[in-house]
């Protein structure tokens, strides 16, 4: 039973399964939440704080929540327009 749980928790790695991340949404704001892969983390835009994740797991208690530079808004901000203005 232990080899299961630490094969899943490799397997898992540091992503969230696409439902969840559908499902869950800001504490704080109660909007959306965007995942970012590197460092594993969950981004509200709206309020502009990442939460982290932890082997798989997303920590969002409002006190485990860390704000983000304008730098960091904005290179997100100025990626998805790039995105759109090459379509």
């Amino acid at each position: 039973m232990v080899r299961l749980s630490q094969w899943l928790l490799k397997e898992a790695g540091t992503g969230v399964n696409k439902t969840l991340s559908d499902i869950l949404v800001c504490p704080l704001s109660k909007q959306a939440l965007r995942v970012c892969e590197e460092p594993p983390s969950l981004i509200s835009d709206s309020i502009g704080v990442s939460f982290p994740i932890k082997d798989g797991i997303p920590c969002l208690v409002p006190t485990d929540g860390k704000i983000l530079d304008t730098d960091d808004t904005m290179k997100h901000d100025n990626a998805a327009d790039d995105s759109v203005n090459n379509k």
